[in-house]
């Protein structure tokens, strides 16, 4: 009888036992807040010489927080948006510092065979710091594709395309990800160029199944929603330049909130600059935040690391955001009045009594409130608030959105305002709304913007509920729908040809 039946037997037995032995249950993440430095030069175009040498000056920086966190026995690490040649470039100006990335399926090793699609710096030193601290390093950089105008009636005016790009390079120095951002922020229309069509973008490892977006992404279904929704995703990666918007697009909050919303893991790493309003990192489960960092008084970078569960999806099941609020009476509707937050005209009733119930409704959403306040301050003024409608500032999206929130003062005129600081803590709250969608973010900011994730609860029928009241003064709790289906066409298809 032939021997090799049972040398397969053997063989497929060595293969299962190598997968039970190097899969893992958990991992260890990190994430690092870069305080970029600014090239000095941004009107003029400088050499590529001269683009790698400053571009070697954030990469000496993010060096330091990649063997550190290796040291720290990190699997992965996330570095910020445009973590290695910053901001204030133009389209012009920017070419310089971009390079070629070709496709990962090229199982390309940047740092043992540089030359092998041209010059390549700055894939060949990450693809290097990841092999040789043995960790996967994510990070935002640029890339360049040639075209022909005959060929490609959308190629841009000056022959090429330039992208905003996030790179993944495993611990051996693999480029394993590419990801082109697809939803550009205002000034990037004019540096970048949006793929014709949103990428969904993932990689596999031993400790879970990874995707990738950038920044502005997160407030749009495609890629986000679209990437998340894949039940085999465990884990997003965020590389992001967060300019804080208070009281309901803090990084901190909105990101661990999505994160909850999504019931997915997810590694977000921002930039710090104190100028431009960007602090907020963190490490974020489907339960809450393992690790996150908010500092607007220093300019130094940070390191955070902590452990995730490789598969969270399995733990947490989904909401159905409406069901609760659908079924019930309104509450008692004190007098409303109108404010602003964000640009965006809310309906808001004062929560005028130490305990009550209320409702708010605007268009055809209700939100229900049902709280008590430790002790009502005569000095500090809440507002229950509804809104219902399409965002138009700062890019265009549908949203609906439930919120309990502090005044910026007594008057009624301030509430809607940022506000950073408090005294009224709540003993009891339960925020509900009849949302028309199902993807709906839950937000709960302390004083001196805090995270307590361990203090507040999701029920399955969509209640935002306090457990055992709040151990800091209340600034915000908040229900943030998103309603994709109302949005407007993909901002891509009205840009101009650059």
């Amino acid at each position: 009888m032939s021997p090799f039946p049972s040398l397969r037997r053997l063989f497929l037995f060595i293969l299962l036992l190598d997968r039970r032995v190097f899969a893992l249950d958990k991992y260890i993440a990190a994430v690092y807040e870069h305080a970029v430095i600014l090239a000095p030069n941004t009107t003029q175009p400088v050499s590529p010489e001269e683009a790698l040498k400053f571009m070697n000056k954030n990469m000496d920086i993010l060096e330091k927080a990649i063997k550190a966190a290796a040291k720290q026995g990190a699997h992965i690490i996330v570095t910020p948006e445009n973590g290695i040649y910053g901001f204030g470039l133009s389209r012009e100006t920017l070419y310089p510092y971009l390079e070629d990335i070709p496709d990962p399926q090229v199982n390309w090793i940047p740092c043992t065979d540089p030359e092998r699609f041209g010059r390549a710096p700055v894939q060949e030193r990450l693809s290097c710091l990841a092999r040789n601290n043995s960790i996967y390093v994510v990070a935002s950089m640029g890339d360049k594709k040639p075209c022909n105008h005959s060929t490609d009636p959308k190629c841009p005016s000056d022959g090429r395309y330039q992208y905003n790009t996030n790179v993944v390079f495993d611990s051996d120095g693999r480029l394993v990800a590419r990801y082109h951002k697809y939803n550009l922020f205002m000034v990037e229309l004019e540096q970048y160029n949006s793929p014709h069509e949103p990428e969904l973008v993932t990689f596999d490892t031993a400790f879970g199944k990874f995707g990738t977006f950038t920044c502005f992404d997160i407030l749009f279904h495609d890629p986000a929603v679209a990437l998340a929704s894949d039940p085999k995703v465990d884990t997003i990666l965020f590389p992001t330049a967060w300019m804080n918007v208070l009281p309901h697009l803090s990084a901190v909050e909105f990101h661990s909130a999505w994160a909850m919303g999504m019931r997915i893991n997810f590694l977000a790493s921002n930039t710090h600059s104190r100028s431009l309003n960007m602090t907020g990192s963190g490490i974020y489960a489907p339960d809450g935040s393992r690790a996150f960092h908010y500092d607007t008084e220093s300019e130094k970078g940070h390191l955070l690391i902590a452990e995730l569960d490789s598969h969270p999806r399995t733990v947490f099941p989904a909401t159905n955001w409406s069901s609760y609020a659908t079924t019930i009476e309104p509450f008692h509707k004190e007098h409303s009045f109108t404010g602003v937050i964000f640009f965006d005209e809310y309906t808001f009733s004062e929560l005028s009594k130490e305990a009550d119930h209320l409702t708010v409704c605007q268009k055809g959403l209700c939100c229900h409130l049902n709280y008590k306040m430790t002790e009502h301050r005569e000095d500090e003024v809440y507002v229950l608030g509804a809104f219902d409608g399409l965002h138009v500032v700062e890019g265009e999206y549908y949203l609906q959105i439930c919120t309990l929130l502090k005044c910026g003062s007594t008057d009624l005129q301030s509430c809607g305002q940022p506000v950073t600081t408090a005294q009224t803590r709540f003993d009891y709250f339960s925020l509900s709304g009849t949302f028309s969608t199902n993807y709906v973010f839950p937000e709960v900011l302390l004083s001196g913007i805090q995270l307590a994730p361990e203090e507040y609860q999701v029920l399955s029928d969509g209640q935002l509920i306090s457990k055992n009241g709040t151990s800091q003064p209340l600034l915000t709790v908040t229900l943030f729908g998103r309603w994709y289906e109302m949005d407007p066409p993909h901002p891509y298809f009205h840009s101009r040809s650059l």
